[in-house]
C-alpha cells in the first residue's frame, strides 16, 4: 500500500508523511474508486481522487440507439435501484414527444419507483452499517430488499437489471399477484427495518463513528451541486418531486426529511425518515389505483409504443408500427429536453437533444453520485483513514453511476 514517503520541515523538526492508495483494490472502495492519500501518522493531510475504472461510454452508446433500445443501458448506471433510472428515460423521452400518460400509469410509476428507492436506501444504511463493524443488520434487510425484488420480477421478470417500463407506460399490467405481493410487503416492512434502525440510531459505538464524520455545510453542498439525501442532511429541503413534480407526484402527501450537520450520522437519518416516507407513499398510490380504470397501463401512442399481438396479426396498420418501431425507424421530432427525477440517491437528469432523427443527436447524464465524489477529498481532509471510509460510505457513491 505504501507508495511514497514527504519529508516537511515543521519548524526547526523534520516531518514526515506517507502517500498510500486507498483503493482500489479495497474492499469499502469496490474495485474502482482509488484515493491517493498523504497521511501524517493515521491523519489525513491531503487526498487526491481517481475515477474511470468502470466507464462504459453510456451517453456514446446511446447516440447510436433507437430511443427505445437506451432503457436497458440505463440499468447499469445506479443498479441499486434501476428502475428509476428506466422511468426517469422514458419520461424524457415522453418530454420530447409530448405524450400523457394516463394517472394509473402514473400511480404504478410511483409504485416501482419508491419501492426502488427503499431498496437503495436499504443498501446504503445496511453497509454504513458494515463499515461501522455491524455486519448482522445488513444480512436483516436484504431479506427485505429481495422481498422488492420479488416484486420487480412479478411486474417484469427481471430483479436487478430490470428494464421495466416502456416509453408511455408499462409493458404488461401489474397482475393479481403483484398486488399481493406488494401489500404483504407494505404489512411487515415498516416494523421490521425499525428493529434495524433502532439496533443502530441510538447504538454509542455507531453514533461515535458517524457524528461529526465528513461533515459538509448546506452552502457548501449547493456550491458543489449536491442534491438528493445528501443536500437534504446538510440542512436544504431540496426534492425534485416537491418542486418540480412529475409522475403526479403532486397528488400526495409526504414530508421532506431534513438533517442539520451533513454529517454521516445525519445522512444515515435522512435515509431512514425517506424510507418511511416513501411507505406512506406507496399506501396512497395503491388506493388511488382503485378509483381509476382498470387494465389502463400504457398511453395511446401508436407510433412508439408496440400495438398488441393480437392485432399486429390481424390489422396491416398495426402490423406496420410493429415493424417501424422494433426497427428503430420512427424519427424523433426536432427538440431540446431535459428531464429531472428524484433518484435514490439525488437529482437524476437526462438533457437530450434530437436533431429529427432515429437516435439522441446528443444525451448528457446528470449523475449524483459524480457530483458526491468532488467532495471526498475534501471532506475527509483532517480526519482519520477509517472516517475516510465512513465518509464515503454515508454519500452513497454508486460506482456504475459515478463513472457511467
Amino acid at each position: 500500500m505504501q507508495n511514497d514517503s514527504h519529508i516537511q520541515l515543521v519548524g526547526e523538526l523534520e516531518k514526515e508523511t506517507t502517500t498510500i492508495n486507498l483503493g482500489p483494490t479495497h474492499p469499502a472502495t469496490h474495485g474502482i474508486f482509488q484515493n491517493i492519500l498523504e497521511i501524517d501518522g493515521e491523519k489525513i493531510v491531503a487526498c487526491e481522487s481517481t475515477i474511470g475504472y468502470i466507464h462504459r461510454a453510456f451517453e456514446k452508446l446511446a447516440e447510436r440507439r433507437p430511443y427505445y433500445q437506451i432503457t436497458p443501458i440505463t440499468d447499469r448506471l445506479n443498479y441499486c435501484s434501476s428502475p428509476i433510472n428506466n422511468m426517469g428515460w422514458h419520461m424524457t423521452v415522453e418530454k420530447l414527444l409530448g405524450i400523457e400518460t394516463p394517472k394509473r400509469v402514473d400511480y404504478m410509476r410511483v409504485i416501482i419507483m419508491e419501492l426502488s428507492r427503499i431498496a437503495d436506501h436499504l443498501i446504503c444504511t445496511s453497509i454504513l452499517g458494515v463499515d461501522c463493524g455491524a455486519l448482522t443488520g445488513f444480512l436483516y434487510v436484504f431479506q427485505e430488499r429481495e422481498k422488492i425484488y420479488d416484486i420487480f420480477e412479478e411486474v417484469c421478470g427481471a430483479r436487478l437489471t430490470t428494464n421495466i417500463g416502456r416509453v408511455g407506460g408499462f409493458e404488461r399490467d401489474f397482475n393479481e399477484n403483484t398486488f399481493i405481493k406488494i401489500n404483504a410487503f407494505l404489512k411487515d416492512f415498516e416494523k421490521n427495518y425499525r428493529e434495524f434502525e433502532g439496533m443502530l440510531v441510538r447504538n454509542r459505538i455507531f453514533m461515535d463513528r458517524t457524528i461529526g464524520c465528513g461533515p459538509i455545510s448546506g452552502e457548501r453542498a449547493l456550491n458543489y451541486g449536491f442534491t438528493g439525501p445528501n443536500l437534504r442532511a446538510a440542512g436544504v429541503d431540496y426534492d425534485v418531486r416537491v418542486m418540480n413534480p412529475y409522475c403526479s407526484y403532486q397528488d400526495f402527501e409526504f414530508d421532506i426529511p431534513v438533517g442539520q450537520n451533513g454529517d454521516a450520522y445525519d445522512r444515515f437519518c435522512v435515509l431512514n425518515g425517506e424510507i418511511y416516507e416513501s411507505i406512506k407513499i406507496i399506501k396512497q398510490a395503491m388506493s388511488k389505483i382503485k378509483f381509476e380504470k382498470n387494465g389502463v397501463f400504457h398511453a395511446e401512442a401508436p407510433g412508439i409504443y408496440l400495438p398488441k399481438k393480437q392485432d399486429v396479426y390481424t390489422k396491416m396498420e398495426a402490423l406496420i408500427y410493429h415493424f417501424k418501431i422494433v426497427m428503430g425507424e420512427i424519427d424523433a421530432p426536432v427538440g431540446e429536453v431535459y428531464h429531472a427525477v428524484e433518484g435514490g440517491n439525488g437529482e437524476l437528469g437526462f438533457y437530450l437533444i434530437s436533431d429529427g432523427g432515429r437516435t439522441p443527436y446528443r444525451l448528457h447524464f446528470r449523475r449524483p453520485s459524480f457530483i458526491y465524489y468532488q467532495s471526498f477529498p475534501e471532506l475527509c481532509k483532517g480526519s482519520v483513514i477509517s472516517d475516510a471510509i465512513i465518509t464515503m460510505s454515508s454519500l452513497n457513491v454508486i460506482a456504475g453511476e459515478l463513472d457511467a
